[in-house]
């Protein structure tokens, strides 16, 4: 393997490292290094140590005098239990292609070469649709009432474009560009997603969405935020002098860019907080619909009533 190293200090030829290096979201990140553990857990291998010892570990281990066969072996034996799981209906085979998903981009940066088609070939198809529902408008307007004023911008972006929630990480004040007709009143805005990446591509909001990201940035911009076109769209909050946040909190001037991992903890905590979120009972698996990725499924539902789908997926997608 080619060792290199990054200029932070980061050494490449470390197997997490690699693996960490390519994933781009956090939130993605977090999901991947969840579904090693659950294999390294699963295998009773290095129980003790935290997910990247864990990971160099089991790399070095697999260069060893018993090759690739006892890897072949660890995987195989970990895909069965998880396929006995969907037999039995405990998890959906979805959930077991994206255990597959996890472990074939750790074995391929780790330049481990697994026979991935041959496993693959006995595992159930997933389905190509969940049953999870898209929220209604009611549900909307009602989580729209949490008491946090960046709520109900994040709701109305993400209802109106149908972006996922990667792409908070990219999203700067430059990429929404009001859009006005002859009268100069504003009947949409554009939306750079993915700015500067190479899935970047664009969608449009509602004037409902674009007002109510600039009120929110006009109220960072009243406590003294000094906003440009390089501004996070989402920051953190800060003590007000009508409400008394903390000491924990940032200033206004100074802000911090919220990250995706944290616009989907504020909209676990409005869906809980506004009674949308309830306790799943005995034999239920999932809630009715999906905390953010609802929203995507809202606007899909709803612009395929009136468009073909073909053109809703060239607004929703990377071209």
């Amino acid at each position: 393997m080619l060792i290199t190293q990054h200029e932070d200090g980061l050494d490449f030829s470390n197997p997490y490292n690699m693996f960490k290096y390519s994933i781009r979201n956090e939130l993605t990140r977090k999901y991947y290094e969840r579904r090693l553990k659950r294999f390294f857990d699963f295998i009773n291998f290095d129980i003790k140590l935290d997910i990247s010892k864990r990971c160099n570990n089991f790399v070095n281990k697999s260069r060893n005098e018993r090759g690739s066969s006892w890897v072949l072996n660890q995987i195989i034996e970990f895909l069965q239990f998880q396929k006995n799981r969907v037999e039995t209906g405990e998890i959906t085979a979805s959930t077991l292609r994206n255990f597959v998903k996890a472990l074939k981009l750790f074995f391929e940066m780790s330049d481990i070469a697994i026979p991935w088609k041959m496993i693959t070939r006995g595992l159930p198809r997933a389905r190509m649709a969940a049953n999870d529902r898209a929220p209604t408008l009611e549900e909307i307007q009602k989580i729209c009432e949490y008491p946090d004023r960046r709520i109900k911008a994040i709701i109305y972006l993400m209802a109106s474009s149908g972006i996922r929630l990667g792409a908070w990480d990219y999203l700067r004040w430059k990429h929404i560009i009001p859009m006005n007709n002859e009268k100069g009143d504003i009947i949409a805005a554009k939306i750079i997603v993915y700015g500067g990446d190479t899935e970047e591509y664009y969608a449009f909001i509602t004037p409902e969405a674009y007002r109510a990201l600039k009120e929110w940035m006009d109220f960072r911009e009243s406590y003294g935020e000094r906003l440009h076109i390089e501004s996070w769209i989402m920051r953190d909050l800060w003590r007000t002098t009508n409400i008394n946040y903390g000491a924990r909190w940032g200033l206004a001037k100074y802000p911090k860019k919220l990250k995706s991992s944290g616009i989907k903890r504020i909209i676990e905590r409005a869906l809980w907080e506004q009674g949308l979120r309830k306790p799943l009972t005995k034999g239920e698996k999932r809630h009715e619909w999906k905390a953010a990725h609802g929203f995507r499924k809202f606007y899909k539902t709803r612009t395929e009533q009136i468009m073909k789908p073909i053109n809703v997926e060239i607004t929703n997608v990377p071209l």
